[in-house]
This record gives structure tokens, sequence and C-alpha cells, in this order.
């Protein structure tokens, strides 16, 4: 596979020498340090690369001091610091580099919003702008592809999703999914504030992985655990600052007729969702083919909204009737609608409990051969 690029390139371009840290987040192995290394190609030798990950690196840039800072950074026009949420004060660390620096590019990476939002925003104030990089989109894979080729993707990327490795290594897709997830998923998660229950943290995941398309209920979700509804709401909190899952909340406008409160959960990966209940069938045997399709499509519209329409509201809609709607988005005050539907031999259409309470909205169904539109480009 040729090397992809990325959404997020352009705009971590535009502002290179803006005296400003870039800080690039997102999950272990989503590709960042090799996002960073294609834009950088033809300047490998004005780069310092600094990996926190290695302890004598963790060591050096703790000593908050601009001379060894300076003894450290020599004559390098661009530095890198991969993990930095690795590194006691990294915030602060930043912040002195910044400001006594001012010829240097600072591009820091990081796998955990859960130390970054601690350690570095808040001394940061003003000095930097935030990038999120997730798995490959649709886009970045499939770039210059007839949408008919990305149509004949499907049935691989429901199942074992778009992180990197997976993509370009097709073959071993199972195993390293499976690598990928034992390995890397729950790492921050479980050193954050040395989280000791493993196992919950698995089942809990189990449970969600089940429940992709319905309303997630703390309360149930506490009572099969046999813990507090608080432990499952700080648990699920830490994934999603772990960038390993995202909450959708209710769309209303009328409280007493529809839901407010409910959030429905989603994973930023459908292979991901699938390595946490070991299930890769194929999708020609699977009875969760729906909730692999509005997994996948929703995931995926977030990804794109993030870098191209971060101004977009996502919802989901139901009223206490039990007619419910998808994917509702707000852009400019007009809402749209979406139901999300894998069977194309149906005839769907958005429940009229919508229509009739949101008559001026936009809706659409979005199917295996109508989301080319919602989805990729």
């Amino acid at each position: 596979m040729e090397m992809i690029q990325r959404i997020a390139q352009s705009s971590i371009q535009r502002w290179l020498y803006k005296g400003k840290a870039l800080v690039v987040t997102g999950a272990r192995q989503v590709g960042k340090t090799t996002m960073l290394k294609s834009m950088f190609l033809n300047a490998t030798n004005e780069i310092l690369w600094l990996n926190a990950d290695e302890t004598r690196v963790r060591t050096r840039l703790s000593e908050l001091d601009v001379f060894s800072l300076q003894n450290i950074i020599g004559k390098y026009k661009i530095v890198i610091i991969d993990e930095v949420q690795r590194i006691q004060n990294a915030g602060l660390l930043l912040k002195i580099l910044v400001d006594n620096f001012k010829e240097v590019q600072f591009i820091a990476t990081g796998s955990s919003a859960l130390d970054i939002s601690e350690q570095i925003f808040e001394p940061l104030t003003g000095r930097y702008l935030l990038f999120h990089l997730f798995p490959f989109t649709l886009a970045e894979i499939y770039p210059r592809k007839s949408v008919f080729e990305i149509e004949n993707s499907l049935s691989f990327h429901l199942v074992y999703g778009n992180y990197p490795d997976i993509c370009k290594n097709q073959n071993d897709a199972e195993t390293l999914l499976t690598n990928l997830s034992n390995q890397y998923l729950y790492k921050d998660v479980l050193v954050w504030k040395a989280i000791r229950k493993p196992q919950l943290l698995d089942k809990l995941m189990k449970l969600i992985a089940l429940q992709i398309g319905s309303e997630v209920s703390m309360y149930e979700l506490a009572n099969q655990l046999k813990v507090s509804s608080e432990t499952v709401e700080t648990y699920i909190d830490l994934l999603e600052k772990s960038f390993v899952i995202f909450r959708l909340s209710a769309y209303s406008t009328n409280p007493r007729k529809e839901v407010t409160k409910m959030n429905k959960i989603y994973f930023w990966d459908n292979g991901i969702r699938n390595a946490v209940i070991g299930h890769y069938d194929a999708i020609t045997l699977r009875q969760d083919v729906g909730q692999l399709w509005e997994n996948f499509v929703i995931s995926e519209r977030m990804k794109m909204n993030t870098w191209l329409a971060p101004h977009r509201k996502s919802y989901f809609w139901r009223n206490y009737n039990q007619n419910e709607v998808d994917y509702v988005e707000l852009e400019d005050a007009v809402v749209k609608a979406y139901e999300i539907k894998w069977n194309t031999h149906k005839t769907h259409r958005v429940t009229k409990a919508f229509t009739n309470a949101y008559p001026d909205a936009n809706t659409k169904i979005i199917t295996p051969i109508s989301f080319d539109e919602f989805c990729v480009i």
C-alpha cells in the first residue's frame, strides 16, 4: 500500500512556524508518527525526534532549565516529541520551549487525553493548537478510487476496521488486530490513576460492544457489573478520553415528548469493537451486520466532520413512543436526519414522528449504495 495522505496534514502544515506548539493526539497506532515523518520527508536533517517512551528522554526533558534544553535542541529547526504525556510537567516544558526558542517549531504527539488535558492544556494556554488523528477514513484509504471499488471493500472494513497496520496487512488482519487490542487498547487507561480492575474494564467494553445502536443506561451497566453507576461513568469517561469510544447525546427541542438524558456509545473503529468481543466472522455469517454498519457510518461521519466541518453537531433522536432516528446533524440551524440501513432490498424512511415534529428537516437513508457522499466525499 502506498503512503496515505492524511486529511489532517494540510491543517497542521498551515500552522507551522507561527509561534504555536502543535499537539497531535490520537489512539496508539493510528499513525501519528508516520504522518509527521511523511510531512517532513524532505527535511529530515532539520528534525530532532524525541520519544518520551524512552526513560533517558523523559529524564532529560524533565529538567526545566533553558540552558539544558538548548543543549538538547542544538540547531534543529523542528523538534517532535512523541508520547509527550509520559513527561512530567509536559505542559510547562512546552511553554518554556515555545517562549524561549521562537525560531523552532515544536510538535508533540500524545496517545491519551487523560494526561494531556491536565498536564498540557492549562500551562500552555494560548501557546498551542490541538489536532486529532483517527484511524484511517475511507476518503484517505481510497482517494482516487471509484465508489464501486469502495463498496467492494466494505465487507473488510466493517469487520476489521481502518487502523493503518490492519489496512496495510489485510492477510494478517485478525492476528494484528487482536494484538493491537490486547497490547495497546487499554494501556493508557490502566496506567491512568493506577486502575486496578482490568477485568472490570474488559467486561464493560464487551457490554458496550454488544449495545451498539442502543441507548446505554449507566444504572443497568452498573447492575450487570455489580459496581456503582459512578464507577461505570468513570470508566466510560476514561475510555472516551483514550479515543476508544465516543458518545452521541439525544437531540430534543421538546423534553416532555423526546428523550434528552440518554446517550448512545460507538467505537471509533469497527475492528476494535469486534476484537473486544472476539468476533471476526465475515459479514455474510453475522447477525450484527446492522450494528456494524451503523457504527461504521457514524464513526466515518464523525471523523470527517472533525476535519472538514467541525461546526456540525451530532445526535440521535427518540421520543417516548419509541420512535427513533439513528443519526441527527445540526448545521447552521438546519436539521438533517439520517436512517442507517444495511439492507438495500427494503424500502426505508425516516419515521413520521420525526418529520411531523421537524417538518423543515432534511432526511436521507444511508445504505451501502448511497453512503459515498455521507462518508467519503
